[in-house]
């Protein structure tokens, strides 16, 4: 007899349980001895965190924004929460909200595991944020598309931030490589996670009109 596809499909998501929670689990144990902030720690971290998102969907204590919500006044007057020590892709998308989304916009910088978000908080580049890595785009790349942003100075800006956190050369910027040492120097040289915000906001603000002025 033939094995329904709904139980097929029901064994493939109870291994996919598994195999995340084991994949989890070993990235717990490689994150509490990586005493000095091992760069590819950012790109696992989101990337897991994505994976789990998609598998999980919208469920009771996590709910997952639309793909199709692209209202910015639906996020105004939040607080938006992401783990401590910033670094490129939580530095860019904090530009980012701030300079496209709400100008006020407030942060808090927290432990990665366990925190429970409070009315009018957002998280993002986090387990269970908002807003975070889907599939292998980063954090503020998925911003970028949820809002529906078609800004043409944005998207290289996206495509630099994406091959620094997820080092794969997936766009051969030729900016990428500079740009990261920037960002390297400001984590390096500070380690509050405000300075190293100011601080990025304002290599993307340069960025941003570099790219802007290109394609006028």
């Amino acid at each position: 007899m033939p094995i329904p596809d709904g139980q097929i499909e029901e064994t493939r998501r109870t291994q996919l349980e598994i195999d995340l929670a084991r994949l989890k689990r070993r990235l717990a144990d490689v994150v509490a001895i990586d005493f000095f902030g091992a760069p590819g720690r950012e790109a696992a971290e989101g990337l897991v965190s994505g994976v789990e998102a998609r598998l999980h969907g919208k469920k009771a204590g996590k709910q997952i924004v639309s793909a199709a919500v692209t209202r910015r006044e639906e996020f105004q007057g939040k607080t938006w929460v992401t783990r401590k020590g910033i670094h490129v892709d939580r530095m860019a998308s904090a530009w980012f909200i701030r300079r496209f989304i709400d100008s006020d916009a407030r942060f808090k910088f927290v432990p990665p595991k366990g925190y429970k978000p409070l009315p009018g908080e957002l998280r993002f580049d986090m387990f269970e944020a908002e807003f975070t890595h889907e599939g292998d785009r980063c954090t503020l790349e998925v911003l970028i598309d949820r809002l529906g942003l078609t800004d043409p100075a944005l998207r290289p800006i996206a495509e630099i931030v994406h091959e620094i956190d997820l080092k794969d050369s997936k766009y051969s910027r030729q900016e990428t490589m500079g740009i990261e040492g920037l960002i390297a120097g400001i984590a390096l040289a500070h380690r509050d996670d405000e300075t190293r915000l100011a601080r990025g906001a304002a290599v993307f603000d340069d960025l941003y009109e570099y790219f802007k002025k290109k394609n006028d």
